[in-house]
């Protein structure tokens, strides 16, 4: 994984016992993968770029925030496979995945972000070389869009504090009415926003290329006939990369995909 670029220290945060995710407790994150493919990526293709785990290493403020929304609610620990697979997918599908009710998932959500909005979206770091590929990627006349399951407003937060968020068109994410949750749903709200038509069978009629850490960032891509680059620093559990079309395992191996 690559190291952090930049990180934040939040001065006069305390956290609760119950807001420490034992390390050891967390499930290794590992990722089958094929060998790499032959051919490159479109250099000219259109760029989405998923946020957590494939621009900034993430994972703690999301669990401490998940581990914090649990604990307000008065809610057992989560458990560590689910805390493994916490970053990435819709927080709600998590919830449900976990048995809680609709309005215990929707007040777990509201505890869940009231400290993720002030706290949480600090605790995160860029990968290092992501800030100098972005830089040459948009310099090359690449067009680009963030596509995250994160809050919308809280991506651009985020992509702002590090001084990313220049080098996109558009930072697409999930609102705040959640009728745009899925990745698939975010993914056409990008591309509609690139302004790159779909036709009548649902693909795309224009190169694009995908580039994301988990399977959701695969499988809403593939909704559109829209190729997946799998990056491997991120939150991946095991299989999750298989129908991944290109699988890098450093941003340098991902600079030259890109053919930057």
């Amino acid at each position: 994984m690559p190291e952090p670029l930049h990180t934040c220290t939040i001065e006069g945060v305390h956290e609760t016992p119950a807001e420490q995710i034992p390390l050891a407790q967390i499930p290794p994150r590992i990722t089958e993968a094929p060998s790499a493919g032959a051919q490159p990526a479109d250099p000219g293709a259109a760029l989405l770029l998923d946020l957590d785990g494939t621009l900034t290493d993430s994972f703690a403020g999301i669990a401490n925030s998940f581990a914090h929304a649990l604990d307000v609610m008065g809610l057992p620990p989560a458990a560590p496979e689910v805390i493994a697979g916490v970053a990435g997918p819709p927080l709600l599908d998590t919830l449900h995945a976990m048995g809680l009710d609709e309005p215990t998932a929707d007040a777990t959500m509201t505890a869940y972000r009231a400290r993720y909005s002030t706290v949480g979206y600090l605790e995160n770091s860029v990968f290092a070389g992501i800030g100098p590929l972005l830089a040459d990627l948009a310099a090359a006349g690449r067009r680009m869009a963030v596509a995250t399951s994160k809050n919308q407003a809280t991506a651009i937060r985020i992509l702002e504090h590090f001084g990313l968020s220049e080098y996109f068109e558009l930072i697409a994410g999930a609102s705040d009415d959640g009728t745009r949750r899925s990745k698939a749903d975010v993914i056409a709200y990008a591309l509609a926003g690139l302004g790159v038509e779909v036709d009548a069978t649902g693909t795309v009629s224009a190169p694009v290329v995908m580039v994301g850490d988990r399977s959701h960032d695969i499988e809403g891509a593939a909704e559109f006939g829209i190729p997946t680059v799998h990056v491997e620093w991120g939150y991946a559990l095991d299989g999750e990369a298989g129908a991944a079309a290109w699988i890098v395992r450093s941003v340098p191996e991902l600079r030259t995909l890109l053919g930057v």
